[in-house]
C-alpha cells in the first residue's frame, strides 16, 4: 500500500469481497492491498466483535487499529455479536427474534459502519478499502449506505477444492460434513447471487479463484479498473500482509508470494457435483466476470481463504 493525499471528505472506495468462506478472499485482499492508494483492512466483520482491536498483535497494528476505533464514536453501543449474528450472517434469516433485532440495530449499524469505512481510509491516508467480510446479507447492508462507494467482488472456487477445505484437519478452524458444506454454499451463493445483481454492473465482478491464481495480473487489472484505480500491477514475488483486522494463517507472515506450481489433487466427489451443477450454470451467466487469459491459464499454488 502506498498512500496518497485523499481528500477528508470524499467517501472511501469500498471493495467488498463476498462470497463463501475459504475461497481465496485473503491472498486476494493481500494482492490488492500492495496496489498504490488501496489498504486491504482484513475481515471487517470481525470488527464489531472483537471490539475494535486486531486478531494479531504488533505495535504498529495495534496503533493503527487504535487510532480506527477512536475515530468511530459510539460505536461501544455496539460492541458484541448482536450486529453479526442478525444483520450479517446468513443463519441469522432463520433466528425467531431476527426481525425484531434487526430493527433494533439497523441504523446505528450503517451510521457505525460508515464511519468506520471512513476512519479507515483517514488513517491508512487512502481512497480504497478492501473488506474480505465475505457476507452477502453485510454486503447488502452496505448497499443502502451513501457515504461510501461498494464495489462487490464476488469470489467464487472449484466446488471441489472448496468442500475439500472445509474437510481439512491441520487447520484451527472447524471442519464440517460433505453434505453440510454443500448447503452452505447453496444458501451463500443464492443470496450472494440476488445480491450481486442488485448491484450496478459498472460496481460488482464475479472473481473465480482459479482464473486469480492463473493470472493474477490480469484479473488483477480487471479488478482495479472496475475500481477507478489506475495502480501498477505490484511485485507478486514478495508481497506484503500489511496490518489487516482479521484474516487466515496467512497474514501470520509479514511478507508472502504468488508464485505458480502445480495444482493441488483432492478427490472428486460425485454428489458435490452432482449438488453443485447448477451453479455452474449460473455463474457462467453472471456478468461483468475478471477472466484469465486463455494463453495464460497454468498450473498455480492453491492459496485459499
Amino acid at each position: 500500500m502506498t498512500t496518497s493525499d485523499a481528500s477528508p471528505g470524499q467517501p472511501p472506495k469500498v471493495l467488498y469481497v463476498m462470497g463463501a468462506g475459504r475461497s481465496g478472499s485473503t491472498i486476494l485482499g493481500v494482492t490488492l492491498g500492495n496496489c498504490d492508494d488501496i489498504f486491504y483492512a482484513g475481515e471487517l466483520d470481525k470488527w464489531l466483535l472483537r471490539s475494535g482491536k486486531p486478531q494479531l498483535g504488533g505495535e504498529e497494528r495495534t496503533r493503527f487499529w487504535d487510532s480506527v476505533r477512536a475515530g468511530v464514536p459510539g460505536a461501544e453501543e455496539l460492541f458484541g455479536r448482536d450486529a453479526q449474528r442478525y444483520l450479517e450472517r446468513s443463519s441469522g434469516l432463520f433466528r425467531i427474534q431476527g426481525p425484531l433485532a434487526r430493527r433494533r440495530l439497523r441504523a446505528r449499524y450503517r451510521r457505525v459502519t460508515e464511519d468506520l469505512y471512513r476512519a479507515i481510509a483517514q488513517t491508512a491516508g487512502v481512497t480504497h478499502v478492501i473488506d474480505t467480510g465475505h457476507y452477502p446479507l453485510r454486503a447488502r447492508e452496505l448497499q443502502k449506505l451513501d457515504g461510501i462507494e461498494l464495489q462487490l467482488l464476488f469470489l467464487i472456487r472449484e466446488p471441489q477444492s472448496l468442500i475439500a477445505s472445509w474437510n481439512r484437519e491441520d487447520v484451527p478452524e472447524p471442519t464440517f460434513s460433505e453434505l453440510k458444506t454443500n448447503a452452505y454454499l447453496w444458501l451463500t451463493y443464492a443470496l450472494s447471487s440476488l445480491v450481486f445483481l442488485r448491484q450496478p454492473r459498472d460496481r460488482r465482478l464475479l472473481v473465480r479463484h482459479e482464473d486469480f491464481l492463473a493470472d493474477p495480473q490480469g484479473v488483477l487489472r480487471a479488478i482495479l479498473e472496475q475500481a477507478g484505480s489506475q495502480a501498477p500491477i505490484p511485485d507478486l514475488n514478495a508481497l506484503s500482509t500489511g496490518y489487516p483486522l482479521q484474516g487466515n494463517r496467512l497474514i501470520r507472515s509479514d511478507v508472502v508470494s504468488l508464485q505458480a506450481r502445480g495444482p493441488s489433487k483432492h478427490r472428486s466427489s460425485p454428489l458435490t457435483a452432482l449438488l453443485q451443477l447448477p451453479w455452474r450454470a449460473i455463474f457462467s451467466l453472471l456478468r461483468p466476470a475478471a477472466t484469465a487469459t486463455a494463453s495464460r491459464r497454468i498450473p498455480t499454488s492453491d492459496h485459499s481463504r
